[in-house]
């Protein structure tokens, strides 16, 4: 089977990456520094331990299974540590993609799918955003994930690269079988900190705002479940494939929900309370974020079938209930 080289191929969006490319016939190769991964999670594929500025273990492994693309996801992606600790942001994000991208070049491969981020877009409170909209991040995390998709096109111009870029929001949701699912040390993604609320793991989620122009005064972000972005990220890999060129991608369902609305939505499928604190709105939160996503499913072909808010939740539920990879 063609082998894929999966960057960060132990956290939560790479892992469910890997199942989606074995279920396609793929044979995922995850290349991760476990520094934010988990390695009970590579269980679909050979695990290769490395960090991406490590030029020379990554000439190792492509020499060793000369992957025909790599799908690119390891990043450090907390927005407060962007704030405070630039510098690791553009030295891992920024410079060890730049090694990555030199080590595939030199490998011949030249197929690249990246995980990228709608941060890169900055603050454009209420707009739907497309792939057109300028792009104004506000911290080290969306400049570096923006400072990478030109270091694709610089390569693509002088070297023939050719890449996919996804830009999304918010994942959510966990493998419908709980094989793999979200866990991050700390937890910073609503859904799970709802649930952990509703298991009792945390005292209380606090709601940052309530007094936003929303239906119930909290704000609202658009949400994919990550099987539906994975699925995105196979389709990217076989638009390579057929050799049409390079070309960027938004991922979300174009409408959105309130902390709200998650939380109603958590207890009615958990069956319990979430309980909760308010608090003042945190610097920096826009009230309403979605993403247009009219490209990917025109081009692509891609159908988020399972980005409901109730199968979101429920998938990650039935995955929190497991004990994740703390057992």
């Amino acid at each position: 089977m063609t082998n894929i080289l999966v960057t960060g191929g132990a956290g939560y969006i790479g892992s469910h990456a890997c199942k989606a490319l074995k279920a396609a016939g793929y044979t995922p190769v995850t290349y991760d520094n476990l520094v934010t991964g988990w390695q009970d999670a590579v269980k679909f594929g050979p695990f290769e331990k490395g960090d991406l500025n490590d030029r020379a273990r990554l000439d190792e492994v492509f020499a060793k299974y000369r992957p025909a693309a790599v799908m690119h996801f390891a990043a450090l992606s907390q927005v407060g540590e962007a704030m405070s600790e630039p510098g690791r942001y553009w030295a891992n994000n920024t410079g060890g993609s730049l090694n990555l991208v030199e080590a595939a070049v030199a490998a011949g491969c030249l197929d690249f799918v990246f995980s990228s981020t709608c941060a890169t877009y900055g603050e454009h409170d209420n707009v739907v955003l497309d792939e057109n909209t300028p792009q104004l991040p506000l911290n080290a995390y969306g400049a570096s994930k923006r400072a990478v998709e030109d270091i694709l096109k610089d390569f693509g111009a002088a070297h023939g690269l050719r890449s996919v870029v996804f830009r999304y929001f918010n994942v959510a949701g966990a493998d419908p079988e709980a094989e793999v699912g979200e866990f991050h040390r700390p937890e910073t993604h609503l859904v799970p900190l709802v649930l952990d609320a509703v298991a009792g793991k945390r005292d209380a989620l606090t709601i940052f705002g309530t007094d936003y122009d929303t239906p119930d005064g909290t704000c609202i972000r658009d949400y994919v479940h990550v099987c539906d972005l994975v699925d995105a990220h196979v389709l990217g890999l076989k638009w390579l494939e057929s050799g049409k060129g390079s070309q960027v991608f938004n991922l979300g369902t174009g409408s959105g929900f309130s902390v709200r609305e998650v939380m109603d939505k958590a207890e009615a499928v958990t069956g319990q309370k979430v309980p909760c604190n308010t608090g003042p709105r945190r610097a920096g939160d826009c009230t309403k974020l979605v993403s247009g996503s009219i490209r990917a499913v025109t081009d692509l072909g891609w159908e988020p079938r399972r980005s409901t808010l109730e199968t979101m939740i429920a998938d990650a539920w039935k995955w929190h209930k497991t004990g994740h990879y703390e057992a």
